[in-house]
């Protein structure tokens, strides 16, 4: 279920959340980083199926799944679902919560398998940046024991043979290192990975870092380079089959087809998606903002306005 991009300054549209297949979070979380929110459950050798007791929308009912399966488990499975209660409080905006929960298990981990050291690392890292980090929490400590905590997250998953978990650190590494260069560096860096392993759950995260890998190159003004990911991003959000995430992925289409002056196309991916939004009763501030720049772009001021206003209210606090 794989599920963190632009250009310095103030958010754009293209700065979106990196999210889970059938959630996304309506946010701009940090100018210059546009992040799928990444939530893959890399590879399945804990006896419990976490992906089915994820629900990425709802952190708190997940955190009750978790503990309800936590009552039944031991060994390496109780210290994994440990791990993902804390990444329920991360997503919740309490990282304290999180080190709390985290800090719990510390004793145990030295008789542990990769990978519940992997997924403790990984979340004692998220709780220090990851995509709901805000610009003013980013701060020389904070980058400091993410870096150190992603790095340990590789090096046990490297130690387990396990792909999935190994990409998931490499790419939350573009979260600390996030300049223009970086962001493609580690994403070009995990596409690799991908393409060099043939376990599953190292190729879950396909559609996710191509995704990734556009907004990294659309960030960095390669747009043809970033259409093109995105376009392959797309093809496999349409195998997959699941509506939400096959829209947000067209978004990305139309989006750089914009930055690349093919304006009539942008516009009629956008007006379809505009309407496929409304009918699902999930109205798009995102696609409004792009309608809003395409139909100035085509000289049309009041249908701008017009989606000027309904980006507005669409977006303001419910």
């Amino acid at each position: 279920m794989p599920p963190g991009e632009g250009v310095k300054g103030p958010a754009s549209p293209l700065e979106r959340v990196r999210a889970p297949a059938g959630c996304r979070l309506p946010l701009r979380l940090r100018p210059g980083l546009v992040v799928w929110l990444s939530l893959a459950l890399s590879p399945a050798h804990a006896a419990v199926d976490l992906a089915s007791l994820w629900d990425f929308s709802n952190p708190a009912l997940s955190e009750q799944r978790f503990n309800e399966a936590l009552a039944s488990a031991g060994g390496d499975d109780a210290l994994i679902l440990t791990t993902q209660i804390a990444r329920t409080w991360s997503l919740r905006r309490d990282p304290a919560r999180a080190r709390e929960v985290l800090k719990g298990i510390e004793p145990r981990l030295a008789g542990a398998g990769a990978e519940a050291r992997a997924r403790h690392a990984l979340e004692w890292g998220r709780t220090h940046v990851s995509a709901v980090t805000r610009a003013d929490e980013r701060t020389p400590e904070a980058l400091a024991a993410a870096r150190a905590a992603y790095e340990r997250a590789l090096a046990a998953a490297r130690e387990g043979g396990l792909d999935g978990l190994a990409i998931d650190a490499v790419h939350m590494m573009a979260f600390v290192d996030d300049t223009p260069a970086d962001d493609l560096k580690w994403n070009r860096q995990a596409l690799a990975m991908i393409e060099a392993s043939s376990q599953p759950a190292a190729k879950a995260w396909e559609a996710s870092i191509r995704n990734n890998l556009g907004h990294a190159l659309h960030r960095n003004g390669h747009h043809s380079e970033a259409l093109e990911q995105f376009q392959r991003a797309l093809a496999l959000r349409e195998k997959a089959g699941h509506a939400r995430p096959v829209r947000i992925a067209q978004w990305s289409v139309a989006r750089t087809l914009r930055s690349l002056g093919r304006i009539d196309e942008a516009l009629a991916i956008q007006t379809r998606l505009e309407a496929e939004w409304r009918a699902a009763g999930t109205p798009d501030p995102y696609v409004f903002e792009e309608l809003e720049h395409l139909y100035r772009a085509k000289g049309d001021e009041a249908k701008a306005q017009h989606y000027a206003s309904l980006r507005r209210a669409a977006a303001a606090p419910r």
